[in-house]
């Protein structure tokens, strides 16, 4: 729930940035909020999506959008403190997501591309509808997509020797330390640049 509130609050926050009005800011919230979680359900054959099963989750995610659009100008003053909740968020999807594609009978690219997408699909999805080239292409300073992968695949790669919960929790580990040490400017993606003219 607390990723899901995270998600949804920097969805809106992004919205509020953009202008857009309630109902853009809390589609934006939702859709970031939920998104990665409905790419992952459809593709490994839950549907209907479990936040449409559950409304739960999208009550939270709508609570974090209208938390965002009442209160932007004061929740952006911390953004710090939602970004430490984004990669909370980020972990538990990645790690829930690879857990729910074992569960499917994926193999190891299936279950770092499930475990990835349910991490970063609701923000590539925000960034579609919002116009903006989806951050995870080219914020090479700080790991994002990369650190959810990582993460999906150390439950892959623990899930048959520990139990279900402590592969996740490894899982999650890694996004978060992936995550902090990229942020710390210790790690960084390479970037192929082409002579110009």
């Amino acid at each position: 729930m607390a990723g899901i509130l995270a998600f949804a609050m920097s969805g809106a926050l992004l919205g509020v940035r953009k202008r857009f009005d309630l109902f853009g800011v809390l589609l934006l919230g939702c859709v970031t909020a939920v998104g990665g979680g409905a790419i992952r359900d459809t593709l490994t054959g839950q549907t209907p999506p479990v936040f449409l099963r559950d409304e739960t989750y999208l009550w939270a995610a709508l609570l974090g959008a209208a938390l965002a659009f009442a209160f932007g100008a004061r929740l952006a003053r911390f953004e710090r403190t939602l970004s430490v909740f984004d990669t909370l968020g980020l972990a538990l999807f990645a790690a829930s997501g690879a857990l729910g594609a074992i569960n499917f009978g994926l193999g190891p690219l299936g279950v770092v591309f499930a475990g990835m997408l349910s991490g970063v699909g609701g923000g590539i999805i925000r960034d579609l509808i919002a116009n903006e080239v989806p951050e995870v292409m080219y914020r090479r300073e700080q790991l994002y997509a990369t650190a959810a992968a990582a993460g999906a695949f150390t439950v892959w790669a623990l899930h048959p020797h520990v139990t279900p919960f402590q592969a996740q929790f490894a899982g999650s580990a890694v996004v978060i330390v992936l995550r902090w040490i990229s942020r710390h400017g210790w790690v960084r993606l390479p970037v192929r640049r082409l002579p110009e003219g």
